[in-house]
């Protein structure tokens, strides 16, 4: 067994079900308006997709890793299977489908700030079916990852089978959509961003104040969800539990060069730490620290630290506290 950096030896495996993207990023000044045309800066490709890269964000900081998904017969789907091998991600369960794979157009500006639209390929075919193809993996799961760039039958149904099998599933509920009651009462960490919290909600983008955070999570866990994690950008997260826990937990200050895959980054080292037996204040601390390292640097995999970067990263900003 591998020890991770937070020092104890992890047994269960995390499980991600989920979407494998190819994601073709453009760097512009800002990102256009609807029928616009701006100059592009640069462009650069990254192994993506929310279920991937949450696969690798927790590989990245010690988690034992299996992705369950679909890629193409396109060159895109080998690099993207490649790719999870060299991060260390178990794809026994990565399944290869006639057609193209998942691809993720990106503009990002010069903030940081992006905009993304998502072409499902081959991330539309994995299915109920497959899940009970690989029920012997998802079975070696200490914890269940997953979002909503897969058919939202399919992560119904993964719900039902974490229910029946006792299994935490984690739901990143991105894209952002109204849910059903049924799957959210089988949810045991629900960690929206503040995009998908106003449409979980009922409020517009946008309305999601500081004064009105605690109400959207109570709603929030009213439908079901055990402890719900709201993810908030500059603004820090805020922890919902279901023991009565209410905390917003400062951002680490940094400079952002792409927020492309900062909830993916959150929501990979979150499971690590649970895991690991950190209590869900620290382990949604340490996420924010890896989440926080990721968006100085570009693409989503790429910008993935390691354990001893988090480690680097949470020693200089406690001496630069200190200092004050």
């Amino acid at each position: 067994m591998q020890p991770t950096k937070l020092g104890i030896y992890m047994v269960k495996r995390i499980v991600v079900v989920g979407s494998i993207n190819l994601d073709l990023v453009a760097a512009t000044q800002r990102i256009p308006s609807a029928g616009e045309t701006v100059a592009g800066l640069s462009f650069r490709t990254f192994p993506g997709g929310k279920g991937a890269n949450q696969a690798v964000a927790a590989a990245r900081v010690g988690g034992s890793v299996s992705m369950v998904g679909k890629v193409g017969t396109d060159a895109f789907g080998v690099q993207l299977r490649e790719s999870l091998e060299e991060f260390n991600v178990n794809t026994e369960a990565v399944e290869i489908v006639p057609g193209s794979s998942g691809v993720a157009l990106i503009n990002t500006d010069a903030k940081g700030e992006n905009a993304i639209t998502v072409v499902a390929g081959a991330n539309a075919h994995l299915s109920p079916a497959d899940l009970d193809s690989n029920i012997d993996v998802i079975r070696r799961a200490g914890i269940l990852l997953a979002q909503l760039e897969i058919p939202l039958e399919t992560v119904e149904y993964l719900a039902a089978i974490a229910f029946r099998e006792r299994i935490p599933l984690m739901l990143d509920p991105a894209p952002a959509r109204s849910l059903p009651l049924s799957l959210l009462k089988c949810v045991d960490w629900l960690t929206p961003n503040e995009t998908e919290t106003c449409a979980l909600t009922g409020q517009r983008p946008g309305e999601l104040s500081d004064k009105s955070i605690e109400d959207a999570a109570n709603a929030l866990l009213d439908r079901g969800s055990r402890n719900v994690i709201l993810k908030l950008g500059a603004r820090g997260c805020y922890v919902a539990l279901s023991n009565g826990t209410r905390e917003l937990l400062p951002a680490y200050p940094v400079h952002a060069v792409d927020t492309t895959a900062a909830g993916d980054a959150f929501n990979g080292a979150l499971a690590v730490a649970l895991l690991d037996g950190q209590s869900p204040l620290e382990s949604a601390s340490w996420a924010s620290a890896v989440a926080a390292l990721s968006v100085t640097r570009p693409g989503a995999q790429a910008s993935m630290p390691t354990a001893a970067e988090v480690d680097r990263f949470l020693d200089d900003s406690r001496s630069t506290k200190s200092a004050r």
